[in-house]
């Protein structure tokens, strides 16, 4: 059975958050939030690329991560991030874990000076705090990932039951909101999918990529498409490496990409963006 790593990455992150607690109390943080220059729009940047018939790409910064290693040495966020939005991208992501995917919150402050696009904080939001923490950093839109709720409540022994795990992701869906932040909800699977669904945000990621396993498949996207209502935009996450593999998502009406890993081994990522959505 392989390593089960989003648990392994759980357990470190309840210690972060913990530690992240005492150096900046909430209160202090909240202050930076309130302080920090208004959230660009998310979703409407990524509306307006699908609107006007174009391929909506998040373009994603990204170190290393835990089944690649290091995806990238020469590592310059202002200068990816500018050459993303030369080359058409409609957002950034951006790593902001540290133990696992070599990234920080000064690479997301570093792209999002170099360009002009929305800029998504890609890490395991667990808790509220992590959301402040998000917007004092200057992030426009949060990840909640499904099945980090799922394994944590297995991890702390709380086994909570689904009600339980929707309201916890709404109060930090809210928090976002109130912020003016975009939500992007992360699914895997049909019970993630109707987990995500009782969210607001019009904003469905499908990851391809099995977070226990790490093993890739774009059928993961295909298979839930149906069962996704009108008035969300799915957004295809993993496994995006051809112009072949963009045709099949647009051939069925997929049109929004969280593309990392292909751009990342890419010489020049933001020229290799253009030719793959080319």
């Amino acid at each position: 059975m392989a390593t089960n790593i989003l648990q392994e990455i759980l357990t470190v992150k309840l210690q972060e958050i913990a530690a992240a607690k005492s150096a900046a109390p909430l209160r202090a943080l909240r202050h930076q939030a309130e302080a920090a220059p208004p959230p660009r729009d998310f979703t409407e940047a990524l509306r307006d690329k699908i609107t006007g018939g174009s391929a909506a790409v998040i373009a994603e910064i990204k170190k290393a991560s835990p089944s690649r290693g290091i995806l990238r040495e020469q590592f310059d966020p202002a200068a990816i991030a500018a050459s993303y939005a030369q080359n058409g991208a409609a957002c950034l992501s951006v790593l902001t874990d540290a133990k696992f995917f070599s990234g920080s919150a000064r690479y997301l402050q570093h792209a999002k000076a170099a360009c002009n696009l929305p800029v998504l904080r890609k890490d395991f939001m667990l808790e509220e705090y992590q959301v402040v923490e998000a917007r004092a950093m200057g992030a426009d839109c949060i990840l909640i990932i499904v099945a980090a709720f799922r394994e944590f409540s297995l991890l702390t022994g709380e086994r909570q039951r689904n009600e339980d795990m929707v309201t916890r992701m709404l109060e930090l869906e809210s928090l976002a909101h109130a912020f003016g932040m975009g939500v992007l909800v992360e699914i895997h699977d049909g019970a993630e999918l109707e987990l995500a669904l009782q969210l607001n945000s019009p904003l469905i990621g499908i990851n391809n990529r099995n977070l226990h396993t790490f093993e890739t498949r774009l059928d993961t996207t295909l298979q839930l498409l149906e069962r996704i209502p009108p008035g969300r935009i799915v957004i295809t996450e993993s496994g995006i490496h051809t112009q072949a593999d963009v045709a099949l998502m647009r051939g069925h009406q997929v049109n929004a990409f969280l593309v990392g890993e292909a751009f990342m081994r890419a010489v020049d990522p933001g020229a290799e963006l253009a030719r793959l959505f080319g």
